[in-house]
């Protein structure tokens, strides 16, 4: 809707009202969805999360396996060397000699014990890695299947509904177009600031929708004469009479009826 012409206060009551039912629209498609979007990328979050826990576990468990190689390798160069100790002992001059190498066997002995100690310390850390591992490919299971079944209910959500709401997206910056901006500014303020969005709203039972307070009789016929644009001193919303009200949302709802 292009800016053609000024428009006339009723004009713009109308065309204000009519932005308000096609934001309502939207809100309520996005109240459909609710926190489906947000729960998706959570559970997206928490399975990329434990893919890397896993990638670490896993990595962890490589290097205890080859911590208990080298761990098996020493001993193998300890026993090599006490078996040249006790070869070296036999040709020993002096108990000088026989002693150091005696003390380099025990020594040998010792770091073989300190050895298969750190071995069986490390077996330990290996079963209690894979018990983690099997438990943490366990929960990826449940989350990724968690993940696949709401991205399908978010999936067709949208595909139910997301054509419709970039129709009502396109309607609804249309229709700001149309009005001038020092008004669409307020209209949007209002929204921002209302738990409900509803920035315009008709008189019901005299007071304005969804609040408690009266409205004058007096400001009431200034409404219903549509020569200005009135908000209601107590919630600031933009007020309009139950007759307009009720012929655009005819209106509207045979705009809406064409998208779905």
């Amino acid at each position: 809707m292009a800016k053609s012409k000024e428009l006339t206060v009723e004009e713009r009551l109308r065309a204000l009202y009519d932005l308000q039912l096609i934001d309502s629209r939207i809100d309520e498609i996005r109240n459909v969805r609710g926190e489906l979007p947000l729960e998706v990328r959570d559970l997206e979050d928490e399975v990329a999360g434990l893919n890397i826990r896993l990638e670490k576990l896993v990595s962890n468990l490589e290097v205890i396996n080859n911590d208990i190689i080298s761990k098996k390798n020493q001993i193998e160069e300890s026993k090599s060397l006490m078996k040249k100790y006790s070869e070296q002992q036999k040709n020993v001059r002096n108990n000088r000699e026989f002693n150091s190498l005696t003390k380099e066997v025990e020594f040998q002995e010792l770091e073989i014990e300190l050895a298969e100690k750190h071995i069986k310390e490390f077996k330990a850390q290996i079963e209690q890695k894979k018990e983690v591992i099997s438990e943490t490919k366990e929960r990826l299971k449940e989350r990724e299947n968690h993940l696949k079944h709401k991205k399908g209910e978010l999936d067709a959500i949208l595909a139910e509904t997301e054509k419709e709401e970039q129709a009502l997206i396109q309607k609804s910056q249309d229709y700001q177009e149309q009005i001038e901006e020092r008004l669409v500014a307020a209209y949007n303020r209002i929204r921002k600031n209302v738990k409900n969005g509803l920035a315009v709203v008709p008189i019901e039972r005299g007071a304005s929708g969804g609040s408690f307070f009266t409205i004058p009789p007096q400001i009431q016929v200034e409404i219903a004469a549509r020569k200005k644009v009135i908000t209601d001193e107590h919630s600031g919303r933009i007020l309009v009479d139950a007759q307009l009200a009720e012929e655009q949302k005819e209106k509207m709802e045979k705009l809406f009826a064409k998208f779905n």
